[in-house]
């Protein structure tokens, strides 16, 4: 028994506060809940971007061609392909693309990430396929053997046969690229169909997106909290507003805002007159500007990594709940704070946080050490379940909410070697990786 050390109240706690709400989730392929709306509203408008407009379904046609193409370029389900290109409507066709054809997309803003780092992403990802935008194609690194598909050339939507081979939900759906730690470079992390669908599927983390919302898509496609915006939009069916230039443009006609506290704070809620759900995530949120943006919409302060699907724990926020906490676990996922050596610790404790669950991703890309060394059985679930050690610090209230204390310095070694610091208020990583 993992847990006979604590008081019986506190082993009570420990699953009330750690582990969320047991919910099915009717759909665990993403591309096929896009795919339902494509069938029951195709005129319904998936993505807006520089006054151009892409109904659903058109968007499931021409994804559906250039994912007959992917197939005859020998991609199959449990492969990468690379999505090399920069906020637009070929993005998005491409991106579906990849999905509708049983492989996970390996996205990177072709317009910022340098070529060497490109590079680093095809070997590490093992993509042999790549798709990118014309005016970017001298900008890829383009191994020999490799393809490279133009997203805005007419010649992908050419028609293709038959069904496609349907991937498993335990086969990727993205790869991520994080930053690496100790002068590595960064890490490719594998979200399955299974972790993205339960925090899209399921509440608090669908935010109550619905058909006839405009989710604003403000972030660079290479980051987690992008995902968030996208496949949490196409799935329920909503617009997509893509930005340009204009970040304010773009928030002005949105309902839905994922963003970081540092982007958030640019934005004047009094000019969103139409927003609703506002949802942090990706580092510590200010009390001010919680309290700004709480007062006029539903404020969710999210914290969790990549490697833990983006987000383990979720609070709504309101002006009277003083400091913004990180909520409770989501549903189908645990979070527990334990000791160093590995015990949970009581309501009130300081250790470190650990998630497990459906948000549990398959890993990162070829560093068998590094999955041992953040990835472990999980004693609590059992049953060849595994929990992801995130670095953070943290304890829970008296209330149930996830306190974050920010994280031990990198340069104080290995997870395994660390102290447990009380560094309250230093910005934590919001990438969390664990394997199954």
């Amino acid at each position: 028994m993992p847990l006979r050390h604590l008081t019986p109240r506190d082993q009570h706690l420990f699953w009330q506060y750690g582990r969320g709400a047991d919910v099915p989730v009717h759909e665990p392929l993403v591309h096929r809940a896009i795919e339902r709306h494509a069938i029951a509203h195709p005129h319904a408008v998936a993505a807006e971007h520089h006054g151009a407009t892409l109904t659903y379904g058109e968007l499931d046609r021409y994804a559906g061609a250039l994912a007959a193409r992917l197939v005859r370029e020998g991609v199959r389900p449990g492969d990468h392909v690379g999505l090399f290109a920069r906020r637009s409507i070929p993005m998005l066709v491409g991106l579906f693309a990849v999905l509708k054809a049983g492989a996970a997309y390996v996205p990177q803003d072709i317009g910022r990430t340098p070529p060497a780092e490109l590079a680093h992403v095809i070997r590490t990802a093992r993509t042999r396929v790549i798709l990118t935008q014309k005016e970017h194609v001298p900008r890829v690194p383009l191994p020999g053997g490799h393809r490279l598909i133009a997203l805005d050339d007419p010649a992908p939507y050419d028609p293709g046969p038959g069904p496609l081979l349907p991937p498993h939900p335990d086969d990727g759906c993205c790869v991520l690229f994080v930053p690496g730690t100790a002068g590595r470079r960064a890490h490719g992390v594998t979200l399955t169909h299974r972790n993205i669908a339960n925090l899209l599927l399921t509440e608090p983390g669908g935010l109550g997106i619905r058909p006839g919302d405009r989710v604003a898509q403000l972030l660079g496609i290479a980051s987690g909290p992008a995902a968030w915006e996208i496949l949490g939009c196409l799935t329920h069916g909503a617009t997509l507003a893509i930005r340009g230039k204009d970040t304010d443009a773009t928030a002005r006609t949105a309902t839905v805002l994922i963003a970081t506290p540092a982007l958030l704070s640019g934005i004047d809620p009094a000019d969103c007159p139409h927003l609703r759900t506002v949802a942090v995530t990706g580092e510590p949120c200010p009390r001010p500007l919680a309290d700004r943006w709480s007062r006029r919409t539903a404020f969710f302060h999210c914290r969790g990594p990549a490697e833990a699907t983006l987000v383990t724990t979720m609070g709504r926020h309101t002006p009277v709940a003083g400091r913004p906490v990180a909520g409770r676990a989501l549903p189908n996922n645990t979070v527990y704070v334990l000791g160093a050596d590995r015990r949970a610790l009581p309501v009130g404790e300081t250790g470190e946080v650990w998630a497990g669950g459906d948000s549990v991703s398959a890993g990162y890309l070829g560093d068998d050490a590094l999955n041992a060394e953040r990835y472990a059985p999980d004693p609590f679930l059992g049953a060849g379940h595994a929990m992801f050690r995130t670095g953070d610090l943290g304890r829970w209230t008296p209330d149930g909410d996830l306190e974050h204390l920010g994280r031990p310095a990198d340069r104080l070694g290995p997870p395994d070697k660390r102290p447990l610091l009380r560094l309250a208020g230093e910005r934590t990583a919001a990438t969390v990786t664990v394997t199954r």
